[in-house]
């Protein structure tokens, strides 16, 4: 809880936050008070001087400051109405009147401190009514919103003007309105032909309402701004979800090797806008611009390293590789390469852990030691894999090909491979550790393309915050967040926005599983953009069940796309081993009384491991029966011809392609 300061304002009394800004406690008391520089979604810096208020500190000390930007660290009495202050805000009225005698905003600031005719008129009068007054709002917008710096203050004195460099316009400017949404008198304008939106104006308000909370509240909440995904590197380890050794581990004290600050106090650059989106408030993409690369062909080269993201150091964890370094060669050569990320490295891991149990050896691997950490190796196979040479071609297959080919040429155990062969569909997981958490189990194998998150990421939801304890409510989760996943992507939409920053009116309510404010921002953007009337959830979630389910019944025509393909591997599910369960002995123990109603004492940890595992395979299955019945689903899997009709996609060949499965 914050430490709270007792001041008195105006003779009355009220508790501020310290450190707070001395304008919140006086705007919570309905003061009235003058400002012109200041927004709410700004860094103040007092510089129209309007908001000046007496203070008088513990001693009895007075002094002016002005309250936007005075932080309360003591017991203060303040006074917004005091001789001098009133005195100081009629001539500074005076003085802005007389610049800008006709702009709205001036007229009435100077009305509300008493003012109506100015003694200063001279030859640098402006009587435009949008007339720019200097108020700095928008340079800060520039820089603050979307780290651009495009816009500045030139020239001193009464000749100091806001300009682009130079005096021309800068090609760097995307136009992303953040400098005309807090101009208070009209004096930047938008020109809003070129993409011909419906409401230009409902898009502005809705996007800068999230760039306001991106600029001031991310520094507290998920630091996207400065370390990007990669804040997601330090949360996943301390909650046991960071995969190593293939998924063994939630965590290892290595882990705190690839920390997010380590990256970026030895590699990113900081405070300048990426280059993932131009405009983009959050500017979550990295990058290393001067990495010297230790391997490949370009050994030697200083390369600009785009990453790493969270995925990739995940990636690296799950191979044991915990390297900074190693980190980032490994993300450069993938990019370089076109390599996903997260199949090589969860498919490495694999390997590592099928050489370390003996189901290869060098005689496999080309006379590479594949053990978990073996940096070097692994830097060898991804170049093999980009080479076409070598074992790493069979490793550039992936692991289901892999699984099928050391259990008919080696005679390798079938039951074992599956258990740790982290894929569903052909697809290699994701680099979150789902064992814990049902939903995540879930939303990894049933998702439609295969386990990755992007479709359906409940682990912090299920396991950090157990907002979704029940049957009912996982799969509520699990109909509509790949809906809205969906949905993002028909629309070209980054659904970082959304998900990464709450309002602060959200922040501590730890049950709302959905942040509203930000669902209905993308409603209105829709609507504004093209015109659709009155958009909300149940048209956005039948606009992308409509695809989701014809993405199930391709599947269903490709020989995927029933229940037997929405298992996953053990390992995804429960501790395989005895190692595994021994790691978190007093976790798994503890569940295994508390939740299975099976006293541990006296059993053998390989007979705690079956009965988890019966357990938790059966809340899976339960879970899936659910999730297929919320989803308008068979028990199979596959859509009924009653939701598809009830979606409008019931065409002849479509009902053809799921007839049989029909019960």
């Amino acid at each position: 809880m914050s430490d709270k300061i007792k001041i008195t304002i105006n003779g009355k009394e009220i508790e501020a936050v310290k450190d707070s800004y001395l304008l919140n406690s006086i705007q919570v008391l309905k003061i009235k008070i003058p400002t012109l520089c200041h927004h709410k979604d700004l860094t103040p810096n007092g510089s129209c001087r309007l908001c000046m208020c007496e203070v008088e500190d513990a001693r009895g000390k007075k002094k002016m400051v002005t309250a936007c930007n005075f932080p309360i660290r003591g017991e203060i009495k303040v006074s917004t109405t005091s001789e001098k202050v009133v005195r100081n805000k009629k001539m500074l009225a005076e003085m802005y009147l007389s610049r800008w005698p006709e702009v709205p905003t001036i007229k009435k600031i100077a009305k509300d401190c008493g003012v109506t005719a100015t003694r200063f008129e001279n030859e640098f009068t402006d009587t435009n009514p949008k007339a720019c007054i200097l108020c700095g709002r928008c340079t800060r917008a520039c820089d603050e919103f979307t780290l651009e710096r495009i816009i500045g203050f030139a020239g001193r004195g009464i000749k100091r003007h806001v300009s682009m460099p130079f005096n021309q316009t800068d090609r760097h400017c995307v136009g992303c309105s953040s400098c005309s949404f807090v101009c208070p008198t009209g004096a930047i304008t938008m020109m809003d032909d070129r993409n011909h939106p419906v409401d230009p104006q409902k898009i502005r308000d809705h996007g800068m309402k999230f760039n306001g909370e991106m600029a001031q509240l991310d520094d507290d909440q998920c630091r996207m701004r400065q370390v990007g995904t990669g804040n997601i590197i330090d949360v996943m380890d301390q909650y046991d979800l960071l995969p190593c050794h293939n998924y063994k581990y939630g965590s290892l004290p290595e882990a705190k090797q690839i920390y997010s600050n380590v990256f970026r106090d030895n590699f990113w650059q900081q405070g300048v806008s990426d280059g993932c989106w131009q405009g983009c408030s959050m500017s979550c993409a990295k990058a290393d611009s001067h990495f010297i690369l230790r391997t490949g062909p370009y050994k030697g080269d200083k390369v600009c390293v785009e990453g790493p993201e969270y995925e990739m150091a995940g990636a690296s964890s799950n191979m044991g590789c915990f390297t900074p370094e190693f980190v980032m060669e490994f993300n450069f050569y993938c990019d370089t390469y076109g390599i996903d990320t997260l199949s090589s490295g969860t498919c490495l891991a694999f390997v590592m852990e099928c050489y370390e149990a003996g189901v290869i050896t060098k005689e496999h691997t080309g006379d590479l030691d594949l053990k978990f950490g073996a940096e070097t190796e692994a830097m060898e196979i991804l170049h093999q894999m980009a080479r076409g040479e070598g074992f790493g071609v069979d490793v550039g297959q992936g692991i289901r090909w892999l699984k099928e080919k050391w259990v008919r040429e080696y005679g390798a155990d079938e039951k074992f491979l599956q258990d740790i062969g982290m894929e569903v569909k052909g697809l290699e997981y994701s680099e979150y550790v789902p064992k814990e958490s049902l939903a995540q189990q879930a939303g990894y194998a049933m998702a439609n393309k295969g386990p990755q998150h992007d479709e359906a990421w409940l682990i912090f939801m299920d396991k950090v915050n157990n907002q979704i304890p029940t049957f009912e409510d996982k799969a509520e989760a699990l109909y509509y967040f790949p809906l809205f996943r969906t949905w993002f992507g028909l629309f070209g939409l980054c659904k970082l926005l959304w998900n990464d920053v709450v309002p602060a009116e959200n922040y501590l309510e730890k049950n709302a599983n959905k942040i509203p404010g930000h669902v209905n921002n993308y409603h209105r953007y829709v609507e504004a953009m093209l015109g659709i009337k009155d958009m909300d959830d149940e048209k956005m979630l039948n606009q992308s069940a409509r695809v989701y389910n014809l993405q199930r019944i391709m599947n269903r025509l490709m020989g995927f796309g029933t229940r037997k393909h929405d298992y996953p591997p053990y390992r995804g599910m429960g501790p395989v081993f005895a190692d595994e369960w021994e790691s978190r002995v007093e976790y798994y123990d503890a569940q295994l009384k508390d939740v299975v109603k099976v006293d541990p004492n006296g059993k053998s940890t390989e007979e705690k491991i079956t009965i988890l595992r019966k357990y938790r395979e059966k809340q899976y299955d339960t879970l899936v029966d659910v999730v297929y019945k919320r989803r308008g689903w068979t028990k199979n899997g596959v859509p009924t011809l009653d939701r598809l009709k009830e979606l409008g996609i019931d065409l002849p060949e479509i009902v053809e392609i799921v007839k049989a499965d029909q019960e």
